[in-house]
């Protein structure tokens, strides 16, 4: 990796420069100039958006002033003869020619061509959270006016001057965990909310300069700063005249997160469930694909059949179908493309929130995607799929948008241990490939008004020493110093429940329930986890599989105690889990939907 290289240039910048050159030299400027397609970071000032932009040609009555010579004559007085004797002089009148210039004024028509905007759309504050995206400009006035795409349509054109121009904008403090067997540290960029050129388009986080000033720790070659020591340092973030800082601290503590798994499962009479394996479900779902011009129009209903055989022992029925994509056609980078694979949801109140990753990256150690934020409040239940296509009116379209806001390009991890409080989203960005290693764990703190990243932690949790870590691949948030992790215990075929405590910027861990089994017997992988608090149990999702486990946090049930398990025919996987006041709610994808379960069987 060379981010570090002073005057690195991506291709997507040298294309924007060579495209600069051929503007600046043609004098043609009634085409557009074509770039690469790039993602366009918004800026805090508002411009007008336009249908269109084109240089007409047009004719206008033109006003001319021509000079002439023109002749004229006048009277004068010629004496004709001397004085006579009485002193008299006889004079006769004559006529003489003069020129005089005068100017004539008249109109004639003349043709020039005159730029033109199209019809006003709206302002572009309306897409400040918006995923918006270009491949073309024009120039009028010596101003480039690109064409965008919001959210996967194609809208208008706006002055560039409504993008945020050479900025960075990168969290402000990132606070790790004191780890002496993390062999990884923390990757610098995951600080990187968003940086920009001096046309407003994404930078690769590559190709941002980052420099790391302190007495303690340094930077490596890669971008990491390890956590095995001590120490406070400023991180710098830069590129062309975009620059952000970051202050970093390894905590003191090397004992914090060292806990005790302690606690005697609860034992289970299961039979030997199976399920169908990864590939197996990869293949059905992708039977199952949808475009923006064959958008569902009916709701799916699926029974399940629960612990005791009883045929209709659950149910859940699509509440919202999310939109096919939200990026431009071609967006190959994955910077730019906003997929609507989703791996996680949550709810808080009226707001869902989603993890997207592009198919085969949340098993990427650095895997990261888009957060999704939508006020359920101004949600359709099948529109909201064309919101990429232009088969929605303008208007529908705007009033669909003002309630979606989509993240900067951010670490997920595994993209399912996602949870969500009245002003943030927080995501446990853990590497579901890492074999249960004794690294630090990445928790992000997203802020909901503008789904920036806010805040990073670190914490670790050990079994007594580095030897027995913890490493949780499913979490649920229950409140902003809370989070309720899984973990499983293969060794020893049982499920562990950890409650995760911050106080400040200190982490604590506790074990809090064990289950004496696998649930599942062929090793499929958790799907999605969630503690629902008004029955003070826990949701496990395998595939087709869902289990209900009793926390035992509020005193209501038995910790770790198998109460049920439902067995659904969708022919797709589970993906993501989440629980609002008393309410649970399920993910699917191809097509993505959300599905709230309606009747379910103690």
């Amino acid at each position: 990796m060379r981010r570090f290289a002073l005057g690195m240039m991506t291709s997507a910048a040298l294309m924007a420069g060579l495209a600069s050159q051929v503007q600046a030299s043609s004098k043609d400027y009634s085409k557009s100039t074509k770039t690469d397609l790039v993602t366009k970071i918004m800026g805090n000032k508002s411009y007008q958006v336009y249908s269109s932009l084109k240089l007409e040609e047009v004719t206008k009555k033109v006003k001319t002033k021509t000079k002439e010579k023109k002749k004229y004559t006048v009277k004068k007085k010629v004496a004709v003869k001397k004085k006579s004797k009485k002193g008299k002089t006889k004079y006769k009148t004559v006529k003489q020619v003069k020129y005089k210039w005068v100017t004539k004024t008249a109109y004639k028509n003349v043709k020039k061509k005159e730029w033109k905007f199209g019809k006003k759309l709206t302002a572009s504050a309306d897409f400040r959270y918006a995923h918006v995206q270009s491949k073309s400009y024009k120039v009028k006035g010596g101003k480039r006016y690109y064409y965008i795409y919001v959210d996967g349509r194609p809208v208008g054109y706006v002055n560039e001057k409504a993008f945020a121009l050479s900025k960075a904008n990168v969290v402000s403090q990132v606070s790790l965990v004191n780890n002496p067997s993390d062999s990884v540290g923390f990757n610098a960029e995951d600080a990187i909310n968003y940086v920009t050129d001096q046309h407003g388009s994404l930078v690769d986080n590559d190709s941002v300069e980052i420099s790391c000033k302190s007495a303690e720790l340094n930077i490596s070659d890669t971008g990491y700063v390890s956590s095995r020591k001590a120490g406070t340092a400023v991180l710098t973030f830069k590129y062309g005249k975009a620059k952000a800082t970051s202050k970093l601290t390894v905590r003191g503590d090397a004992k914090e997160g060292i806990s005790s798994a302690d606690v005697t499962p609860v034992k289970t009479d299961l039979p030997e469930i199976k399920t169908w394996s990864a590939s197996d479900g990869a293949s059905l779902s992708s039977s199952s694909t949808i475009t923006s011009e064959d958008a569902v129009s009916s709701s799916h209903k699926y029974w399940a059949t629960n612990m005791s055989g009883n045929a209709k022992g659950a149910d859940i029925e699509t509440i919202f179908y999310h939109p096919a994509v939200l990026s431009a056609p071609g967006s190959s980078n994955l910077e730019a493309k906003v997929s609507s694979a989703v791996q996680g949801i949550d709810f808080y109140d009226n707001d869902l929130v989603t993890s997207n990753l592009d198919l085969g990256q949340a098993d990427n150690r650095e895997a990261r995607g888009h957060m999704v934020y939508y006020n359920m409040r101004g949600v359709k239940k099948y529109n909201w799929q064309l919101i990429p296509s232009k088969m929605l009116s303008f208007n529908t379209w705007l009033s669909y948008i003002k309630n979606i806001k989509v993240s900067p390009y951010m670490k997920l991890g595994h993209g399912q241990s996602v949870g969500s409080t009245k002003k943030y989203v927080y995501v446990l960005a853990n590497w579901n490939r890492s074999n249960n290693w004794s690294n630090s764990q990445e928790l992000i703190r997203v802020k909901k008004s503008t789904m920036e990243i806010d805040k990073i932690w670190t914490f670790k949790v050990w079994n007594g020493s580095a030897k027995y870590p913890r490493i949780f691949l499913n979490a649920d948030v229950i409140d902003d110093n809370t989070l309720l992790a899984l973990f499983h215990n293969a060794s020893k075929h049982r499920y562990e429940y950890w409650k995760i405590s911050r106080n400040g910027d200190s982490f604590k861990a506790k074990e809090v329930g064990a289950t004496g089994s696998d649930l599942i017997s062929n090793s499929a992988e958790v799907q999605g986890f969630v503690w629902d608090s008004a029955y003070d149990v826990y949701y496990i999702a395998f595939n087709d599989y869902l289990f209900k486990i009793g926390a035992g946090l509020d005193g209501g049930t038995e910790a770790g105690k198998l109460l049920n398990y439902y067995k659904f025919d969708t022919g797709r996987e589970f993906e993501g889990l989440g629980s609002y006041k008393g309410e649970l709610y399920v993910n699917l994808n191809h097509p993505t939907e959300t599905l709230k379960v309606d009747y379910i069987t103690k």
